[in-house]
C-alpha cells in the first residue's frame, strides 16, 4: 500500500522546487509531494509545511476525497526534545508523508536559523478548518484517542458547529492491550476518509507508523491532545495568549504538576538544541570545523617537518645512490571540487616506470579503474620498503602546508581515474584530499574500490574534529603492520 502524494495539484515549477528541497528524504518521490509547496522548510533536518491553515485543511480534505494515502504528523517543541533522545520517534516522524510546525517554538527555531517565518499549523487550530472542509466534501472523520467519552463529546460538539459534517465512528485510546487488530478492522469498516489519532507523544506516532500499511484510510493524522480541547473537558487559552505564542504558560497553569517537566525543563533544552541547530543552519558549525581542520592539518605538518626531516634526508640519499635519479615524484592528481594539483612523493619506482605501466596494465591485480599490483616489476628496492612503511607519502606534507591536501580525507585520484567516474564515486570530490582515510587504515588496497568510496562518502557526510584524531592515531598501527601496502 503506497504512502506517497499525487503532485496533481501543484504547478510544474513549484513541484521542482520542492521536489529539489526534499531530495533523501525516506518517503518522498518527486510524486509524493502535494501537501508541499515551493515555502516548505527544513527544521531540525526535518521537512516542514509552511503556509495557512486554510489552505492546508482543503489540501488534507482534498486527498482523502481521492483516497491518496496520506500520514500527517505534526512537530513542535516537545517533539523535538523527544526525537533527539528517541531514535525510533524520530524516525517514525521523518517517514510521514508531511510534518505540520506546531507552536512558536518551531518558529522561534526558524528565525534562528534565518528561515522565512514559521507558520503555526498546529492541530488544534486546524481541526476546524478540516471540519469545515471535510462537511462541504462530505468526507467523515474518524476520532481515536483520549480517555472513554472524550472523542465522543468533541465529534458531537463539531457537528453542531459545522452542520453536514460526518464522523464515521469514535474509539477511546483506553482500548484493551492486545486488540489492536480489531481496533483497525473497525477503523477500516467504518468507511472513514481521515483518521485521526489522539494517543499524545510519541505513543500515537509509533502505533501509526506499526499499523498504517494495515489502515484502508487515505489520510491518518496524529493529533495528540486535541480531543480534550474540542469536548470541553480542557479550555484552551484566551485568544490574546494564542496570538503572542504563550499558549504553553495558559497549558502549563492549567496543569503545573504533568506539565512541568514538559515546559520549565524542557523549553529550556529546546532552546539548546534550536540555538545549536542554527549554528548548523547558518553554516557557522562548518566553518568552525574548517578552521579546526585546517589547524590540526598545520600543526600536524610542521611538527612532523620538525621530527622526521633527518629520516627524510636519509631516504632521498638512498633513492638517489639506487638509480642516480631524483629522489621526488610529482603527479597531477584531482583535488576538491575536482581541481588538478602536483602531488608530492618519494619516488618509489624506477625513472620509467610510466612508460612501461601500458605493458603491464593487463596484469592489474584490482577490478576497478585503480592500477594495481602486489609484486610491479616498476618499484625499486627501496620503493618497496618506502611503500611498506607508507614513508613515500611523507613529501605530502607539503601538500599539505599549501592547503592542496588535509592530513585526513580521501585519498587523491589520477585524471584518467575520474574521467572513468560514475556519479556515486565522484562525491570523493567535494571534500579535500588526505594523506590518511579510513580504508587507509583498515586495509588499504586490499579493500575493493566500491568499499572504498563508500568509505570516503560516509566520512566525508559525518566529519568532526574528533573522527580526524580517531583516523591519526589508527594510521600509526596501520602504517607500522603493512597490510595492504603494495
Amino acid at each position: 500500500m503506497s504512502n506517497y502524494l499525487s503532485a496533481a495539484s501543484f504547478s510544474e515549477n513549484g513541484s521542482r522546487r520542492i521536489s529539489h528541497l526534499l531530495i533523501g528524504h525516506p518517503n518522498i518521490t518527486e510524486l509524493a509531494i502535494s501537501l508541499y509547496d515551493d515555502t516548505a522548510i527544513s527544521l531540525f533536518g526535518m521537512h516542514c509545511a509552511n503556509g495557512s491553515l486554510s489552505d492546508f485543511a482543503e489540501k488534507i480534505v482534498c486527498a482523502a476525497s481521492r483516497g491518496e494515502q496520506n500520514t500527517i504528523n505534526f512537530i513542535n517543541a516537545h517533539c523535538i526534545n523527544i526525537a533527539k533522545r528517541d531514535a525510533q520517534y524520530a524516525a517514525n516522524v521523518r517517514s510521514s508523508n508531511i510534518l505540520l510546525p506546531d507552536g512558536s517554538g518551531l518558529r522561534l527555531a526558524g528565525k534562528l536559523a534565518g528561515l522565512a517565518p514559521v507558520s503555526n499549523l498546529n492541530g488544534t487550530d486546524l481541526f476546524p478548518h478540516i471540519c469545515e472542509k471535510a462537511a462541504q466534501a462530505k468526507q467523515s472523520i474518524f476520532l481515536l484517542g483520549g480517555e472513554p467519552g472524550i472523542a465522543a463529546a468533541a465529534a458531537k460538539n463539531m457537528r453542531n458547529q459545522y452542520p453536514g459534517l460526518e464522523f464515521a465512528c469514535t474509539q477511546n485510546g483506553y482500548f484493551a492491550a492486545g486488540t489492536d487488530e480489531e481496533i483497525i478492522k473497525q477503523i477500516n469498516r467504518s468507511g472513514a476518509s481521515i483518521l485521526m489519532v489522539g494517543m499524545g507523544v510519541p505513543l500515537q506516532e509509533k502505533w501509526i507508523a506499526k499499523y498504517r500499511d494495515q489502515i484502508t484510510v487515505p489520510v491518518v493524522m496524529g493529533v495528540g491532545g486535541l480531543f480534550d480541547y474540542y469536548s470541553g473537558s480542557i479550555p484552551r487559552a484566551p485568544a490574546l495568549l494564542r496570538t503572542y505564542g504563550l499558549e504553553w504558560c495558559w497549558r502549563f497553569a492549567m496543569e503545573p504538576g504533568r506539565l512541568a517537566g514538559r515546559y520549565l525543563r524542557g523549553n529550556f533544552r529546546f532552546l539548546g538544541h534550536a540555538i545549536s541547530q542554527a549554528f548548523v543552519d547558518r553554516g557557522h558549525a562548518e566553518r568552525y570545523a574548517d578552521a579546526s581542520k585546517r589547524t590540526l592539518d598545520l600543526s600536524i605538518a610542521l611538527l612532523a617537518l620538525l621530527l622526521l626531516g633527518p629520516l627524510a634526508a636519509a631516504i632521498c640519499l638512498l633513492i638517489t645512490l639506487e638509480d642516480r635519479g631524483s629522489p621526488f615524484f610529482r603527479q597531477t592528481r584531482i583535488g576538491a571540487d575536482g581541481k588538478p594539483f602536483q602531488i608530492w612523493k618519494f619516488r618509489s619506482m624506477y625513472k620509467d616506470a610510466e612508460a612501461r605501466k601500458a605493458k603491464l596494465a593487463s596484469q592489474s591485480e584490482r577490478d576497478s579503474i585503480c592500477f594495481k599490483m602486489k609484486s610491479d616489476p616498476r618499484i625499486t628496492r627501496i620503493g618497496k620498503f618506502i611503500r611498506r612503511t607508507s614513508i613515500d607519502e611523507l613529501p605530502q606534507i607539503l601538500n599539505i602546508l599549501s592547503g592542496q591536501m588535509s592530513v585526513v580525507g580521501p585519498r587523491p585520484a589520477l585524471p584518467n581515474e575520474v574521467l572513468a567516474y560514475k556519479d556515486k564515486e565522484r562525491g570523493r570530490l567535494i571534500g579535500k584530499p588526505g594523506l590518511t582515510c579510513t580504508w587507509q587504515v583498515s586495509g588499504r588496497a586490499d579493500i575493493p574500490f566500491d568499499q572504498q568510496v563508500d568509505m570516503d562518502l560516509e566520512y566525508l557526510s559525518k566529519k568532526s574534529l574528533l573522527r580526524d584524531l580517531i583516523l591519526i592515531t589508527r594510521t600509526v598501527p596501520a602504517v607500522i603492520t603493512g597490510k595492504g601496502a603494495y
